[in-house]
């Protein structure tokens, strides 16, 4: 049987054109931003691949499946498709290893005084002895706690590199999901068997919490972890801890987190997601002492094309053999 799928990203010609030798059967559509596809076109279309264009459920009646671009749906709950019977895939599984590596990265950099070295290469002002020593003198990475909270994919490739920093790992998930489930694709390096983290239920947030000098959000956006981590929850991490969030905005109380940077409740922070995107001008993250901030990146994957072509060659392969999508959404859990 011919799929019709319909494409509505920028992609270049050459993965359309590999797509087509891989999946002969399938007739192959494109609405790249800033145009729009034909009624007729959207009418039969099985197989939509998109970010942010959907079409209203009654105008694609033939509509079998919905492949998104993006790991999280809290975009999609707003349309008539979320509320429908319609299989809806993410993105998931070809992040874990770029964003691992970030917070990875960020932990090293607030460890090692970042923000403040930045302040004085501003200001073109090299510190005295006694400051250096004083201010920027590092933390300690090995024997700290690091709490991930989100302990999915994602979480289990940042645990994985923690580990060989020599880092304890706390992690937080939801208990029924699997972290073994064949339905998911997953570009991650961690195996179960050698998973050292203490891996906790959502309910004993505040126990991850009072343990970890490192805090990693990555946990995705759904009506449960909205302002998840607020004044009360910032306030049970060890004075001095660090918080970094390459979840989404929402997740974590911008201004309360703000407030216990200056006043040293917080040593530093690291933030690639926040409330407003784009970032206004006049937010306080673009110059704030103590804080590194970067414009929505953590996730951006080094080969998220071929990535990409895999995961919709096996989900067409799926939707012709009347099986479930990989990465399908679980709508009662919200990702």
């Amino acid at each position: 049987m011919t799929l019709t799928y319909l494409c509505t990203l920028d992609f270049p010609a050459e993965w359309f054109a590999e797509l087509s030798r891989r999946a002969p059967d399938v007739e192959i559509h494109r609405a790249p931003p800033g145009s729009e596809p034909s009624p007729a076109l959207v009418e039969r279309t099985q197989l939509l691949h998109t970010s942010a264009w959907f079409p209203e459920l009654s105008a694609a009646p033939a509509l079998r499946g919905i492949q998104l671009d993006t790991s999280g749906v809290d975009h999609v709950r707003r349309t008539s498709l979320w509320a429908s019977g319609i299989p809806i895939a993410t993105l998931g599984g070809i992040a874990p290893v770029p964003m691992a590596e970030y917070a990875l990265m960020t932990i090293l950099e607030l460890a090692h005084r970042m923000p403040q070295i930045q302040q004085h290469r501003d200001a073109r002002a090299w510190p005295t002895d006694a400051h250096r020593l004083a201010a920027l003198t590092p933390r300690q990475v090995a024997g700290s706690t690091v709490g991930i909270i989100g302990y999915g994919r994602i979480g289990r490739e940042i645990s994985r590199l923690a580990s060989t920093f020599g880092m304890r790992v706390l992690g937080l998930k939801r208990t029924h999901l699997s972290p073994d489930s064949t339905d998911k694709f997953d570009t991650g390096r961690s195996t179960p068997d050698a998973d050292t983290a203490e891996v906790f239920a959502m309910d004993r947030l505040d126990d991850v919490l009072r343990q970890s000098d490192f805090l990693v959000v990555v946990v995705p956006l759904t009506e449960l972890t909205r302002g998840m981590i607020g004044a009360a929850q910032l306030d049970l991490l060890p004075r001095g801890a660090f918080v970094i969030n390459i979840a989404r905005g929402g997740i974590v109380d911008e201004h309360a987190l703000l407030e216990r940077l200056r006043n040293g409740r917080i040593a530093g922070v690291a933030l690639d997601v926040f409330d407003d995107e784009p970032l206004p001008p006049d937010s306080p993250w673009w110059s704030e002492a103590g804080a590194l901030m970067t414009p929505h990146v953590a996730g951006l994957a080094p080969q998220y094309q071929s990535q990409t072509l895999d995961l919709v060659v096996e989900n067409l392969t799926r939707l012709a053999e009347g099986r479930p999508l990989l990465n399908e959404v679980d709508r009662v859990s919200g990702y």
